[in-house]
Parts: structure tokens; C-alpha cells; sequence
């Protein structure tokens, strides 16, 4: 089953044909950012970025506060507007000018505060701003169909009923409707900040493994975390920002947890990994 029920574009019309078709993993960058640099008065928060996100893969990206995480993930996101640097979304230069642009390309943010609104119920959520109508109503129907084929086609199975306020959802339930959302709309790229804080065992147990299908589905995914053991066991590459720069970029084999400390605290490892064979370096 398709995980994205809902071709349409930012206009609302809904889009010929079937759900967008990720590029292969291994071939050209789904978004390849170079020498990307963004400064707010005096202070540099990303000085000449180079990062590659691809189809299927989870992407971690991983810093110290104050590494310049967020400011990459709003640049990308259409928030932020980079003072230098290149953008090529599926081998095209792109400027990415806001959300709205973003979301036209297939570019989707899962914050960290969720942007759910307690006292509506899954379905109002997962098409807040962007509901259906039908004769100048509401379509309800084609609305829960939708969203209930997207949380199947994720397989989250755990929330008793798709009309269930919000309020009403645990953590991780909560961290599922925000993916089911954002990958609603002909998304190609995820971003995830952060999206095991405050979880449980058992509800990081259920993001991890969402985050797995996600990648299973084609998608690219970016997620940011603090937490190495989620890290390790969902990243197919690490990429590491330590005051604003990109310090190391590579497969997850090629770090083990003190090399990637050493390189979100210090901006660099001596450490050689077995894995790679040599020390893990900009990519």
C-alpha cells in the first residue's frame, strides 16, 4: 500500500498519476547542498555546508546545541534563506523561498513541538490547512479514508480510532500522526527533530520503527537526534555539524559512539573504525 494517498500540490489540485516515484538509492542526491552558509548579524551559523540526502536512506544529523542543526533544517526547509552557497533538488539548482515552496517540491519538517492541534481529532489534524471539499463541504469520507490508508501504510495500528482527539494520544502516537501527515502530501524528503525526546522505551520502539518504513518506502529521511543509540540503529549515514561546519559525513559503519562524540565536541577523531578502515573524514 502507498503511504501517500494524497497527490496534490500546494494549489490543492489534485496531481496526474500515482504517488511520486523517489530516485534510486545510489544515483544522483535527492538534495545536494554545497557550500551552504547562513549568518544572523555577527554570528555564522553555517559556514559552507556541503550535505548529500538520498532516496531510502535515513540521514542523521547530529551536533552539539549550538552546531547549527535547526538553522540547516529551516534552510532546507524554506524558513531560513542561505547568504551563500547551492541547492540542487533531483540535480536541478533550486531556491527554496518558504515552507509553501518546500512542501511544492515534496519537502516535509516533523518539528519537535509536533504542530498538533490537541482538540481536534487524527483526521482534522492530518488535513489541517488543507481539507477537502466536496460541494463546499467538508469530505469527511474521502478525508478518513485517506488518512486511514496512510497511518495503515505505515502500519500504525496502535491508536483506537482515527477520530480520537489528539489530546487523548501518547507520545509516540502523537510523533506517528505528525509523519503520517507530513508524508501525506507527495512528500520525498522527511525531516524528523528530534523525534524520541521525552519517548518511552516502548514509543521510541514505535518511531524507530516508523522511521525504518519510511526509508522501506522510499523516502528520504533526515533526523536530527541527540540520542547515538537511536542513531546507530537507524542511520544509514551520519552527518555532523560542529559550530556551524560540516566536520564529517559518511556511512554509519564508518563511526562507532566515541569517534561521532569526538567529532560533535571537538570537530574531529583520530579514531580509526574497522568497519571503514580509516578515519571517518569530510565527505
Amino acid at each position: 500500500m502507498s503511504i501517500t494517498p494524497m497527490d496534490e500540490p500546494a494549489g490543492g489540485t489534485p496531481a496526474p498519476g500515482g504517488p511520486a516515484q523517489a530516485t534510486p538509492t545510489g544515483s544522483e542526491p535527492l538534495l545536494r547542498l554545497r557550500r551552504v552558509s547562513k549568518h544572523f548579524g555577527a554570528v555564522q551559523a553555517l559556514f559552507e555546508v556541503d550535505l548529500d540526502l538520498q532516496a531510502g536512506v535515513v540521514t542523521a544529523l547530529c551536533g552539539d546545541n549550538g552546531a547549527g542543526k535547526s538553522v540547516l533544517t529551516k534552510t532546507i526547509a524554506g524558513i531560513y534563506q542561505p547568504d551563500h552557497g547551492e541547492m540542487f533538488w533531483e540535480g536541478r539548482p533550486v531556491h527554496i523561498r518558504s515552507p509553501k515552496a518546500a512542501a511544492a517540491l515534496g519537502i516535509e519538517t516533523v518539528y519537535q513541538d509536533l504542530a498538533l492541534a490537541d482538540n481536534l481529532d487524527i483526521v482534522q489534524n492530518m488535513f489541517l490547512g488543507r481539507e477537502r471539499l466536496r460541494r463546499f463541504t467538508l469530505n469527511e469520507d474521502s478525508m478518513e479514508r485517506a488518512a486511514a490508508e496512510t497511518l495503515a501504510g505505515l502500519h500504525v495500528t496502535t491508536v483506537r480510532s482515527i477520530r480520537q482527539p489528539v489530546a487523548t494520544l501518547s507520545g509516540g502516537q502523537r510523533q506517528a500522526v505528525a509523519v503520517a501527515k507530513a508524508v501525506m502530501w507527495n512528500s520525498k524528503l522527511v525531516m524528523l527533530d528530534e523525534p524520541t525526546a521525552a519517548l518511552g522505551v516502548a514509543q521510541t520502539r514505535m518511531v524507530l520503527d516508523l522511521v525504518k518504513r519510511l526509508k522501506d518506502h522510499g523516502l528520504a529521511v533526515m533526523m536530527i537526534s541527540h540520542n547515538l543509540n537511536d542513531t546507530f540503529e537507524v542511520a544509514d549515514r551520519i552527518a555532523i555539524l560542529h559550530l556551524g561546519r560540516m566536520v564529517a559525513q559518511d556511512r554509519a559503519s564508518a563511526f562507532d559512539r566515541q569517534s561521532a562524540v569526538d567529532y560533535m565536541t571537538t570537530g574531529g577523531s583520530s579514531r580509526e573504525i574497522a568497519a571503514s578502515g580509516s578515519t571517518t573524514g569530510r565527505n
